[in-house]
């Protein structure tokens, strides 16, 4: 299930995007207009005949003319949901009918204006599906987008027709030798082809008065009149209506429908059965499709001013942060100098530990090291112990798992204070002094490091590198001013021990303990701060796979803690403050709206092929830029050097999918009650802390993973 929901969320997702192309005429739309063409093959009665041509006989082609005192009002490119419904009350308050050529995208998209038309008594002719020149198309396209705008008025309407007018047409006289064949084409199927000979010109807007002239025929001459309902303001085709049929009346005229005025059987034949059904599941998806997206769209540009909102919050915040924290004047108070407990939790870490261990001798703060290991069968716990370093103590236990193993050494702790690091993370001299400083506050009680990615040579590296500078501590210094930080990370975070003894230490409740006992200090009424000059260097994962693995636990155990802290949103005090600032931030940018990311993507990548690919381009740009100026700004905060940046665009592009696909199967894994056990990380040992002399390594016959 974690693996089809996602693949068919997305086929369905796409589909209803094309479809939506689909009507919208943006996906196998053809715009061109074919210039005029000789006139010799063309018929001689049909130029100079009427302009209904009935060609449905081969050997013997009509061109039909409209009886005097008779007026066929027509109606082209609808409907039009603004405008249609204006043209049909004229028509109903003068008791007139007309006929209304629909294209297939108008009548799949408002249906019930079809269904109006119909039940009022006028009468629906084909204007094709996507209004292409028919003359450029080949004869199954025509068949196609005859069958098309049949459906979709036969699931508007529950009726067929046999009258069309084909796109970009005027008068029969207008006929030549490339729309000719295709006038005999669209006979030898059934239908009767319907011109005018009085063209209103009321595309152009030149005015009701002129609109009226041009829509009134010599005398007493029959007519078939051509108005538009759609296709751009038609405020003066309705003003012209409201004028002119009441005076054409007053002349003897009759405004009828097109079989009424030829004296023949009437153009719709009702539509049952299977042919009904296709037409209705036809009008349904598409209605879905457009609620859908309309929706999506919505919720995408709100979603994208909200994260642009947090962008700009986040950097005003850091800004602030880094001031205030970088003052001279600045202190969290009395300087904390006794000693502290580093924890180090260990599960088959041999290719790590001793460089960890190591880093931690060179503290400048005076510190107790306990490496508790968790059921190492590695030989983990042997190698600190062959190490035969002051100050550092091995607890074994059996595999429990890493909250357990934490709570192991708070027990063995000596200080009130402890440290709590990962196994394959390197501290550098002063990181646990400057680390601790922020328990000079008697009201801090956890404090979040500086986790930095060691092994950014790679790709995959270097976008994690990017990932934390600029995702996890640019958003940390903003979490601390709102006095909601999230999370202590793993790899370098401190802790009063009382602090964490009301509820028993790390929870094994969820896959993030970090996250969640630092949710748990902050509804207990502690502040956890964040200290931009601890630094730790983490080995981060080296392999897709391994990625995957970390990143799934991540976001299943985050949403564990936010259900799990829930009821902070409805209480009073610390931890309503939290619930009610800190959960939402938490939940809305880290759970749901990465969730929906991917949906731009796919906009993107639609705008890209089908839609303004130009303005697509320059607001994908937009958005880079943005972030890139908050990458830029995060990484001289850190003084990081601005070249891992390069590879900023590619990160957006391809490491980003793999975030949303990650959490997307972390809701599924929550939704179908799945559960995910923790997945051990294989490690390299490559990571030292800067300046720090090489350890001397074994060689091994092990390739290490390849991005």
């Amino acid at each position: 299930m974690r693996y089809l929901l996602p693949s068919l969320f997305l086929v369905a997702l796409l589909a209803m995007l094309m479809l939506r192309g689909y009507v919208h005429s943006e996906i196998l739309a053809d715009h061109r207009v074919r210039p005029p063409a000789p006139i010799d093959q063309v018929p001689e009665r049909i130029l100079k005949g009427g302009p209904v041509i009935d060609a449905r006989s081969a050997q013997d082609p009509k061109a039909l003319s409209i009886p005097d005192r008779r007026l066929v009002l027509t109606f082209d490119d609808g409907p039009d949901p603004l405008w249609t419904p204006k043209v049909l009350d004229k028509l109903k308050q003068h008791d007139a009918h007309g006929v209304f050529f629909v294209t297939g995208t108008m009548a799949s998209r408002h249906p019930d204006l079809v269904e109006r038309m119909v039940h009022e008594g006028h009468e629906v002719g084909l204007h094709t599906f996507n209004h292409p020149d028919l003359s450029f198309q080949t004869k199954s396209r025509i068949d196609w987008e005859l069958s098309q705008n049949q459906l979709a008025i036969a699931g508007a309407a529950g009726i067929r027709t046999s009258l069309f007018r084909p796109p970009y047409s005027s008068f029969s006289d207008a006929l030549d030798n490339k729309s000719w064949p295709v006038t005999q084409y669209i006979g030898s199927r059934g239908y009767i082809t319907a011109f005018n000979n009085t063209d209103s010109e009321d595309w152009k807007r030149p005015g009701v008065e002129a609109i009226i002239k041009r829509a009134t025929p010599k005398g007493t001459e029959g007519s078939i009149v051509l108005m538009h309902d759609s296709g751009g303001d038609r405020s003066q085709t309705v003003a012209a209506l409201d004028r002119f049929l009441p005076s054409m009346k007053e002349r003897g005229y009759r405004f009828t429908n097109l079989t009424e005025a030829l004296g023949a059987p009437s153009a719709h034949t009702e539509v049952t059965g299977p042919e009904l059904w296709k037409g209705k599941a036809w009008v349904y998806a598409v209605a879905f499709s457009e609620k859908t997206t309309s929706v999506l769209v919505v919720g995408l540009a709100a979603i994208g001013v909200l994260v642009m909102l947090r962008f700009g919050l986040m950097l005003l915040l850091s800004v602030l942060h880094a001031r205030k924290v970088r003052r001279r004047t600045f202190s969290w108070g009395p300087p904390v100098t006794r000693p502290v407990s580093v924890l180090v939790p260990a599960y088959n870490e041999r290719e790590c530990i001793a460089n960890t261990v190591r880093s931690l001798m060179s503290s400048e703060h005076p510190i107790e090291v306990i490496v508790i290991d968790d059921g190492s069968t590695d030989g983990t716990a042997d190698i600190v112990e062959a190490m035969r370093l002051p100050n550092v103590r091995v607890v074994r236990q059996e595999n429990a798992g890493k909250p357990a193993a934490l709570n192991n050494g708070i027990a063995h702790a000596r200080f009130d204070i402890v440290v709590m690091m990962d196994g394959d993370t390197v501290f550098e001299p002063a990181t646990v002094r400057e680390l601790v400083q922020p328990f000079g506050d008697p009201r801090v009680g956890a404090v979040a490091g500086n986790a930095k990615v060691g092994n950014r040579d790679s790709l995959i590296g270097a976008w994690q590198h990017i990932e934390y500078v600029m995702g996890f501590n640019l958003d940390r210094r903003m979490y601390d001013l709102l006095g909601c930080m999230p999370t202590i990370p793993g790899a370098v975070g401190a802790f009063r021990a009382d602090a964490l003894h009301p509820f028993g230490g790390m929870s094994e409740d969820t896959l993030a303990e970090d996250t969640d006992v630092t949710m748990a200090l902050h509804r207990d009424g502690w502040r956890v701060v964040y200290a931009e000059k601890a630094r730790a260097w983490t080995e981060a994962p080296e392999s897709v796979q391994q990625l995957w693995s970390q990143r799934y636990r991540w976001s299943y155990g985050t949403m564990q803690a936010i259900w799990k802290h829930r009821r902070a949103v409805i209480e009073r005090g610390p931890s309503g403050r939290f619930g009610r600032v800190g959960l939402p931030l938490v939940s809305l940018f880290m759970v749901l709206f990465p969730l929906l990311a991917p949906l731009i993507d796919v906009f993107l990548l639609y705008g890209l092929v089908f839609g303004p690919t130009q303005k697509t381009v320059v607001a994908w740009l937009g958005v880079l830029a943005i972030q890139a100026v908050c990458a830029a700004y995060a990484f001289r905060l850190d003084r990081e050097k601005m070249t891992h940046l390069i590879s900023l665009p590619l990160q957006q592009i391809l490491y980003r999918q793999l975030m949303y696909v990650v959490l997307l199967q972390s809701w599924i894994t929550a939704l179908t009650g799945g559960r995910l056990r923790w997945q051990k990380l294989r490690r390299t040992g490559v990571v030292e802390a800067p300046g720090s002399i090489p350890a001397q390594r074994q060689r091994s016959n092990e390739k290490r993973p390849v991005a």
